[in-house]
């Protein structure tokens, strides 16, 4: 708590955007092409439409325990949605890929009050999911329409309009928002059955973005090519809100990220354009662009490249050490612990197939397990066993308490779910998967 200065994500953002306001805080390439021209967002109109945002909810009748749902891509109001959601009361981005049924089953388990949802747009179904549940959310107050490039439909409320009828320079609820109050539900634990959202405190968000602009020994005059999605805390904060706390640049490639084709096809002049420290995605991201040729592109600002989300293979490592000539860095964690919980620290040795050691203040043990799913004993070095994770970004149970049943093992310590060891140096080494999960 010392250490941190921000005590929710609204001031994060607001001491990131202290340190140069007119710098960009995002850079927006609708066709993720390293050629074009981005739109560029500055600091000072980045946390000015956050704040407007939560304005605008707080209009709507939305207080600190009330909540915004988001069924967007990666357009730019959907940055400003996520956080001034957070700090007008709770957000929760929905992946909009899902089936209607499923989408009305998270929106009812939130209990959404203001829904924010992109409109008709050609490729996308969005708008029409949004038409086919609505009447089936009993919570719901209003639906913002995030217009298309033919524009807003007609007596829809228009979320570039309602904006621009709010200020940006302060909060009209004057909020105090405290450490502990919810900012965010993200959905996890597959689509079926009844929907596992999982509550992340503001302390809980701030926290990892700390971590990891700590631990990826982050600057205010780093970019990032951004292209994981914002209803997963890859996307929301790892990247998102580690970038945003720091004055950093989000390269945003298209609204759909790094599911563009020209996202993968165009990545390493889009590197050698914008000079980014670190290269990161998921590893079917850093599997396709190990495959793609560099050609005459200049990496030389990469330091490292980073994933996570499941296991990288091996192979994959190895080329993109090839191609960078610089480490392949390895995280792990969950939404249940605001996302990165281990990673390959730069100081020490990297072990190609580890995760590395858990980030400062948090802690990892692996366990044996009674029948009950409680506690049982410490494994010995190299015995493998239950991952279990305690610190500042372990979540304090899901949103329904019936997900609660088996999901610690002890106070504060998440069931990960999956098998792991530890080494003789402490290094974590995932190893499998406690139950068999079709997925």
């Amino acid at each position: 708590d010392e250490r941190i200065a921000a005590k929710n994500t609204y001031e994060a953002i607001q001491i990131g955007a202290r340190l140069n306001p007119s710098a960009p805080a995002i850079e927006f390439l609708p066709n993720a092409d390293a050629d074009e021209d981005p739109i560029a967002i500055s600091y000072g109109d980045f946390v000015a439409n956050v704040t407007r945002a939560a304005n605008l909810f707080t209009s709507l009748g939305v207080g600190k325990d009330d909540v915004v749902s988001m069924l967007t891509p990666l357009v730019p109001q959907s940055f400003f949605a996520l956080f001034g959601a957070e700090a007008a009361g709770i957000a929760n981005p929905v992946n909009p890929l899902l089936e209607p049924h499923q989408l009305a089953e998270i929106l009812k388990a939130a209990r959404t009050k203001v829904l924010v949802a992109l409109g008709p747009v050609d490729g996308a179904d969005i708008w029409e999911k949004v038409e086919a549940i609505r009447g089936d959310l009993p919570d719901l107050a209003a639906v913002i329409q995030i217009p298309g490039p033919t524009g807003a439909t007609p007596d829809e409320l228009n979320f570039n309009e309602e904006l621009a009828k709010h200020p940006g320079d302060h909060l009209v609820s004057g909020r105090s928002i405290q450490p502990d109050d919810v900012a965010a539900y993200f959905h996890t634990g597959g689509t079926t059955g009844t929907p596992k959202l999982v509550p992340h405190t503001h302390a809980n968000q701030v926290y990892q973005a700390w971590a990891l602009g700590l631990m990826m020994q982050g600057k205010a005059e780093d970019k990032l090519l951004f292209g994981l999605p914002l209803f997963h805390v890859g996307g929301a904060l790892t990247q998102g809100l580690n970038m945003l706390a720091r004055g950093a640049s989000m390269v945003v490639l298209s609204a759909s990220g790094w599911r563009n084709a020209n996202a993968i096809k165009n990545c390493w002049r889009l590197v050698h354009r914008y000079r980014p420290s670190t290269f990161g995605g998921v590893p079917t991201v850093l599997g396709a662009a190990a495959a793609v040729p560099v050609e005459n592109a200049d990496l030389s600002s990469l330091q490292s490249s980073s994933g996570g989300g499941s296991a990288i293979p091996v192979a994959v490592c190895e080329a993109l050490e090839r191609i960078a000539h610089k480490p392949v860095i390895e995280v792990y964690g969950m939404t249940e612990t605001s996302s990165v919980h281990t990673l390959s620290f730069v100081s020490r040795p990297i072990r190609v197939g580890s995760v590395g050691h858990a980030v400062p203040y948090s802690k990892v043990r692996v366990v044996k397990l009674d029948a009950n799913g409680n506690f049982q004993s410490e494994c010995e070095p190299n015995e493998i066993g239950v991952v279990t994770m305690a610190g500042p970004g372990v979540f304090s149970g899901y949103l329904n308490d019936e997900h609660n049943v088996g999901a610690f093992v002890e106070p504060g310590w998440v069931n990960s779910g999956d098998l792991g060891r530890l080494d003789e140096e402490g290094y974590l080494w995932i190893t499998g998967r406690a139950k068999d999960l079709i997925i």
